[in-house]
């Protein structure tokens, strides 16, 4: 199995005396910030309750509709990820139009409109207002729901998941949020494949007859169009809307942990770790120190001029990018923090991020850090509002979170107003270097022990469960029965010792580009052959003799000395396992765990100075999952018989020298075959 493996021009004649009289040696004083004429939007309600807010914008002949439905957030449980079907499942046809048949007519006018599980939008030429708002409200208010539709898009989530699961940043985001909010709280449940299978139209329809009211929605319209001619539209599209009871939920608010926590998932292939540092607390969009805390955030970890940056990439040299932020949140606010560091210097970086945090909270924010935050806020305030769903949801917010009728219009003003001794204030209040959790994603075992230091380790699964270890009582379970139990279940010790040569072929896809492995090995003659190709161009050939190993790539050979060709060793072996009980070889049998929601034996393997770690079914005895140094991480999602023997049939890879996770299909086996000369050249 281990053997399947980046202007100005000055001018300046005609200026002499105009800049005799002015001293360029100063920056000339900032002038006061203007205040932003957005618009107070026109507002009125339908009797079914839809809360509509106009905002007239005549510069160009578009307009452009949000909606937004403000519930409560939703555990899913055995159902998570449904409502992330509900926005695509919406679009995927109504009882009047096919989806290709809506998608052509919203083409045709040059409309754009989408939805989600709590909002929806749609936007195009004013001429067009009525044909998209008869689109719009047949997406809406009659939605065919599909089974076709749900089905693909369930297969396109699950691979996105598999994906996820070999993804480190993805990883770091999913067991973070079940760490620090709980699997039984809305931030804190994950998508996996089984909670992604479960989920049926009826629940799709379900959640859409429960949530999708008019009573709990707001519509933003902006654009070329006046208060009058709107609520002639929405009265004509919306007003047959029924309103409803929609249910309420309340969630416990969750609180930072009491001391470092420290929470770590073992990554065996990857050659960094990611690292992320946070902690939830209470700040709602509507805190009047939300504006202050802003600014501290883009101080400590807003850019490439921020504190985080500067020390971990520009002092250390630890990370390409360091990065944090502050995110108010109605039901629980975070304060989250991040960088991928080399694998050896996880420790340091994260003493780093602590000492950061410490310092911020310290009163040590300067001037000109405050004014290039100022500057850097204020630029983003500005371009996001060149984008009319900007404005929409300015009007939307000011409604949902309870801001002040005047809030955007005096964001600027407000900003400029802060004081230095105001944001060290506030600082001191939201940021804090104790108490926080510390969430990493990489190969534990060269950073573990150093990572105690800092508070409770506690080991994690990548879909954020408690790595339970249990160690094994029974003296009757040793390493050499496990091997033993796994060399029967996949044919027994006298099939596979019969075995003298073995021709594997396997596919796996890259960016679109098929990849085809071939593995021959003629145990008689002690020659191991790999040979990558991407279509017919050979990418690699390794040859492995006991005296030699000679890798080519690209035309160029090398033969690898020393311990660079141990690990290649193990090619020459077609079931490794049948020498596990020689007396160079030291096996460690290392308690139970899951994989894969499975019970497995994780064993050891140590011959001289290679290392690999196994995991095998307590219940069949097969290998489910191995990782070495050399081979990555390799998880066996079935198997396949080939003569009578059990052999892998679909392997998912990671390996810290390929870009992305593979999946290997095996294609052909021949065993006891012939093998040419030439080929094992």
């Amino acid at each position: 199995m281990n053997k399947i493996s980046i202007l100005f021009l000055v001018a300046w004649c005609s200026m002499a005396t105009a800049f005799a009289q002015v001293d360029r040696s100063k920056y000339p004083e900032p002038g006061p910030a203007p205040q932003i004429n957005i618009g107070n939007p026109a507002t009125f309600t339908l009797p079914n309750g839809l809360k509509v807010f106009v905002v007239e914008n005549h510069k160009l002949p578009r307009v452009t509709y949000s909606l937004v439905l403000d519930r409560d957030p939703i555990l899913e449980g055995d159902k998570a990820g449904l409502t992330s079907f509900v926005g695509d499942m919406l679009m995927g046809g109504t009882t009047t139009r096919s989806k290709d048949e809506l998608d052509e007519a919203i083409d045709r006018i040059g409309a754009h409109i989408s939805a989600s599980s709590t909002s929806a939008n749609a936007s195009s030429l004013k001429k067009y207002n009525d044909q998209l708002l008869d689109l719009f409200a047949d997406v809406l208010f009659n939605p065919a729901f599909p089974p076709s539709e749900l089905d693909k898009l369930k297969k396109q989530a699950i691979s996105g998941l598999a994906a996820a699961k070999e993804d480190p940043n993805s990883i770091v985001g999913v067991v973070r949020n079940a760490v620090m909010y709980g699997k039984d709280h809305p931030y804190g449940e994950t998508e996996t494949e089984k909670t992604v299978g479960n989920v049926q139209v009826d629940d799709i329809k379900s959640y859409y007859n429960t949530y999708f009211k008019p009573n709990i929605a707001y519509l933003a319209i902006v654009g070329d169009i006046t208060a009058s001619e709107a609520k002639k539209l929405v009265n004509t599209y919306f007003s047959n809307w029924k309103r409803g009871d929609v249910p309420k939920h309340e969630w416990p608010l969750p609180q930072a942990p009491t001391g470092n926590k420290v929470v770590l998932v073992n990554r065996p292939a990857s050659a960094q770790s990611v690292i992320n540092v946070g902690y939830p607390l209470a700040l709602k969009p509507n805190n009047p120190d939300v504006l202050g805390v802003s600014v501290v955030a883009d101080i400590l970890g807003g850019g490439a001029s921020a504190r985080l940056f500067q020390n971990l990439r520009e002092d250390k040299g630890y990370t390409y990018g360091a990065y944090g932020s502050i995110n108010p949140d109605e039901l629980v606010a975070r304060l989250n923090t991040s960088a991928s560091v080399r694998n050896a210097v996880t420790d340091s970086a994260t003493q780093e991020f602590i000492h950061e945090l410490k310092r911020i909270g310290e009163h040590t924010i300067t001037q000109k850090e405050l004014d290039l935050a100022k500057a850097s806020l204020a630029g983003r305030f500005g371009r996001s509002l060149e984008q009319p769903s900007t404005i929409a949801r300015f009007a939307i917010n000011t409604e949902l979170q309870e801001l002040p009728k005047d809030y955007y219009q005096n964001y600027l003003k407000n900003l400029d107003a802060l004081t230095l001794a105001q944001v060290n204030a506030i600082a001191t209040k939201y940021v804090h270097g104790d108490n926080v959790q510390i969430t990493v994603v990489g190969k534990t075992d060269d950073f573990a022990d150093q990572m105690a230091r800092f508070g409770d380790v506690q080991y994690y699964t990548v879909t954020g469960e408690p790595e339970v270890k249990v160690a094994i009582t029974d003296a009757s379970i040793t390493a050499e029965g496990v091997i033993a139990k796994y060399l029967e279940a996949i044919g027994g010790k006298d099939k596979l010792t019969a075995v003298n040569t073995i021709r594997i072929g396997s596919e796996a896809e890259i960016q679109g580009m098929t990849i085809t492995m071939e593995q021959l090995v003629d145990k008689t003659k002690q020659i191991a052959v790999q040979n990558t190709k991407l279509g017919p161009q050979l990418l690699s050939k390794v040859v492995v003799t006991p005296d030699q190993v000679t890798v080519t790539s690209q035309g160029q050979s090398q033969e690898l000395q020393g311990e660079a060709a141990a690990p290649f060793q193990s090619l020459l072996l077609i079931f490794p396992e049948l020498t596990y009980t020689s007396d160079d070889v030291l096996l460690e049998l290392d308690g139970l765990v899951k994989v894969n929601d499975e019970d497995a034996y994780k064993l050891k393997v140590t011959r001289g100075t290679d290392t690999s770690v196994d995991y095998f079914s307590v219940a069949s005895g097969l290998k489910l999952k191995s990782e070495s140094e050399l081979s990555g991480e390799i998880t066996i999602e079935e198997y396949a018989a080939y003569d009578g023997i059990q052999l892998p049939g679909t392997v998912s890879i990671v390996n810290k020298m390929m870009p992305m996770p593979l999946k290997a299909v095996t294609k052909t086996v021949a065993i006891n075959g012939d093998i040419s000369e030439d080929e094992l050249k």
